[in-house]
């Protein structure tokens, strides 16, 4: 593309846009039947750091008649140089139009990448709304774990997949080719797709809305349009992606990376992970060290990521580092998300060339009382010998997560966190001789669907500007940092998360006043989106601020996880008593209603069901 070439100089990081990496796969494009392009709405570097674009972007051209290439967001300067060259969005492999395409598909993880969606298909010259697009335009779908509420996109999107895409992918292309074959219409393939389990079609759906604003109804409005879409599950991960393309620049996650195990027990009822990614699902060891292997051979990597909900949970994580340590002498290993405990330092401390530079552990509350409320069953006896553990085997620094506006938080949990962090630091010193580096971060809760607190409001920003004026000033101490996110950003957030249909006109609004790249600070604009609600006459805190009835329809209820609602409701009654449940991968199963679902469940719940 000659074009191209006379803007790259314009804008910043060009390789961003050039393509043309190590294993990047470019078919032949007019050999090619089903063409597809994975769209994710972020900057480069955010997008090629994701861990299911390598995985579709294997599996697809894996097939012989199908060819799958990437596009990312463009930063504003080559947006800018886009458009005064008059050049639609291309693909990163061949250069084509995106418009070009059969099919473009978004992975949305991250509600405030919406108005990006939207940004990406005026860039490539397709309409924004799905019901202006015709029979000459591409199919536009989403997958991911927004779209679990898939309601707020459901204007600009023709279908979702719900749930783990390598399976209901597959079906899906036999759907395409047929319907291609056929030289049917949108409308046939929409009716022909609907009918596939785990994907929704949001046009066959009729939505209404109640005087007060609530939810009324959603209902299929063709016999192909299931009245409850069930999320797909694959049941064994599939093989890792041990050749995925190696960008020329750094990106956020600059190493490699295999999924070790997907899903989470621990249940954490703010943790809308937890809940989604259920049930658990465990890569064999053996395939684990092969993979590293080939990943090494293939890439070039020094560096492998072992990824999952709770890494340290992985059954015989410590041999399986042992293995891979002897195996690959000069291999860096890297451990994301370990919970808190000795052993979680232990692991870290036997890892090959790690530096001592700090540690990270997500304590979430101040007080074991609200530990308890969230079913984070950590002990404040169990972060502090933690703490110790880490001063003692040599590392200077640690970083503490911790969540504000969580259910029943009082001043008394605020005050927690200044204390712990206060024992925390005195630890540190005694163990090291000097001021230890604490760095605490702070998130607002946001409430999510599907999880015990879906039904909860979030707390307003006066009163959460208050308890951050709180930490700032009792932990204005030399050696202890603080940061935390503009309230506002948790607002959009939680608006965006728990809407419903009404919110598309919020967020095309948003895009036409300008709004693009949302979760950058620098971009983020909350003038536009209340302009956005002013106009159309909704009301954020009617979505982020209200509490909610145990018996309102909610947005999402025709989407269903696995989990009931039921067992949600039971974890929101047992959270506001107080009460803990235990992790059901080492005790008894607790009913979610995978045992529905899941055969390992299922033979879980019967046992707990004969021995009662």
């Amino acid at each position: 593309m000659s074009d191209l070439n006379s803007i790259l100089h314009q804008v910043t990081k060009p390789a961003r846009y050039t393509g043309g990496e190590w294993n990047s796969r470019v078919k032949d494009w007019d050999k090619t039947q089903i063409r597809i392009a994975l769209s994710y709405p972020d900057l480069y570097e955010i997008g090629m750091s994701n861990m299911a674009l390598p995985i579709l972007y294997e599996l697809l051209n894996s097939q012989p008649d199908v060819l799958a290439e990437r596009v990312f967001a463009p930063w504003p300067d080559m947006e800018a140089a886009i458009k005064t060259a008059g050049i639609p969005l291309f693909s990163l492999e061949s250069k084509h139009q995106l418009k070009e395409f059969d099919i473009i598909g978004f992975s949305l993880g991250y509600e405030l990448t919406y108005t990006n969606v939207l940004n990406m298909l005026h860039l490539a010259q397709i309409p924004v709304l799905a019901s202006e697009r015709n029979d000459s335009h591409p199919i536009v779908i989403a997958g991911g774990s927004c779209v679990l509420n898939p309601e707020p996109m459901a204007d600009f999107i023709d279908f979702f997949i719900i749930g783990d895409g390598e399976e209901v992918l597959l079906e899906l292309l036999d759907s395409f080719r047929n319907w291609k074959g056929h030289r049917a219409t949108r409308k046939d393939l929409f009716h022909q797709v609907a009918a596939i389990p785990g994907i929704y079609v949001p046009n066959l759906y009729q939505v209404e809305y109640q005087a007060d604003g609530l939810l009324k109804s959603i209902t299929p409005t063709v016999p192909q349009a299931k009245p409850t879409i069930q999320r797909r599950v694959v049941t064994k991960l599939p093989p890792p992606p041990t050749k995925p393309v190696v960008p020329y620049i750094e990106v956020i996650q600059d190493r490699g990376a295999i999924e070790i195990q997907r899903g989470c027990s621990r249940g954490c009822r703010f943790c809308q992970a937890g809940v989604i990614y259920r049930p658990v699902r465990e890569r064999p060891q053996q395939e684990v060290l092969q993979a590293v292997g080939e990943l090494i051979t293939n890439c070039g990597y020094d560096e492998v990521s072992l990824v999952s909900l709770s890494t340290s949970d992985y059954p015989g994580i410590d041999q399986m580092l042992t293995g891979l340590s002897h195996r690959y002498q000069n291999l860096t290993l890297s451990l994301p998300s370990l919970r808190i405990d000795g052993f979680s330092v232990k692991l870290v401390d036997s890892l090959p060339s790690h530096r001592k530079t700090g540690l990270t552990f997500a304590a979430e509350a101040g007080s074991e009382r609200l530990r308890r409320i969230i079913n984070k069953t950590v002990s404040e006896d169990d972060l502090l010998k933690t703490a110790a553990a880490a001063f003692n085997r040599g590392w200077t620094s640690l970083k503490l997560y911790f969540m504000l506006g969580l259910p029943t938080e009082t001043i008394d949990d605020i005050e927690g966190i200044i204390q712990l962090v206060d024992k925390v630091r005195s630890i540190g010193r005694k163990a090291t001789g000097k001021k230890p580096q604490i760095r605490i971060s702070l998130s607002t809760f946001v409430p999510k669907p599907h999880t015990p607190f879906q039904w909860v409001a979030q707390e307003g920003e006066q009163q959460l500007a208050s308890k951050h004026e709180l930490l700032k000033q009792g932990l204005h101490r030399k050696g202890i940092r603080l940061s935390w996110q503009d309230p506002k950003v948790s607002l959009l957030e939680a608006v965006l998360s728990r809407g419903d249909r009404r919110l598309g006109k919020i967020i095309y609004r948003a895009w036409q006043l300008g709004s693009t790249f949302d979760a950058w600070n620098e971009h983020f604009n909350y003038e536009n989106w209340l302009g956005a609600f002013n106009e159309t006459g909704l009301n954020p805190s009617f979505y982020a601020q209200r509490e909610r009835p145990l018996d309102e329809l909610l947005p999402w209820a025709h989407i269903d996880v696995g989990p009931t609602t039921a067992f949600l409701k039971q974890e929101y009654q047992r959270a506001i008593a107080g009460e803990e449940t235990p992790d059901c991968r080492y005790n008894a199963c607790n009913a979610c209603g995978l045992q529905h679902w899941q055969p390992a469940c299922q033979q879980k719940y019967q046992g707990l069901s004969q021995s009662k």
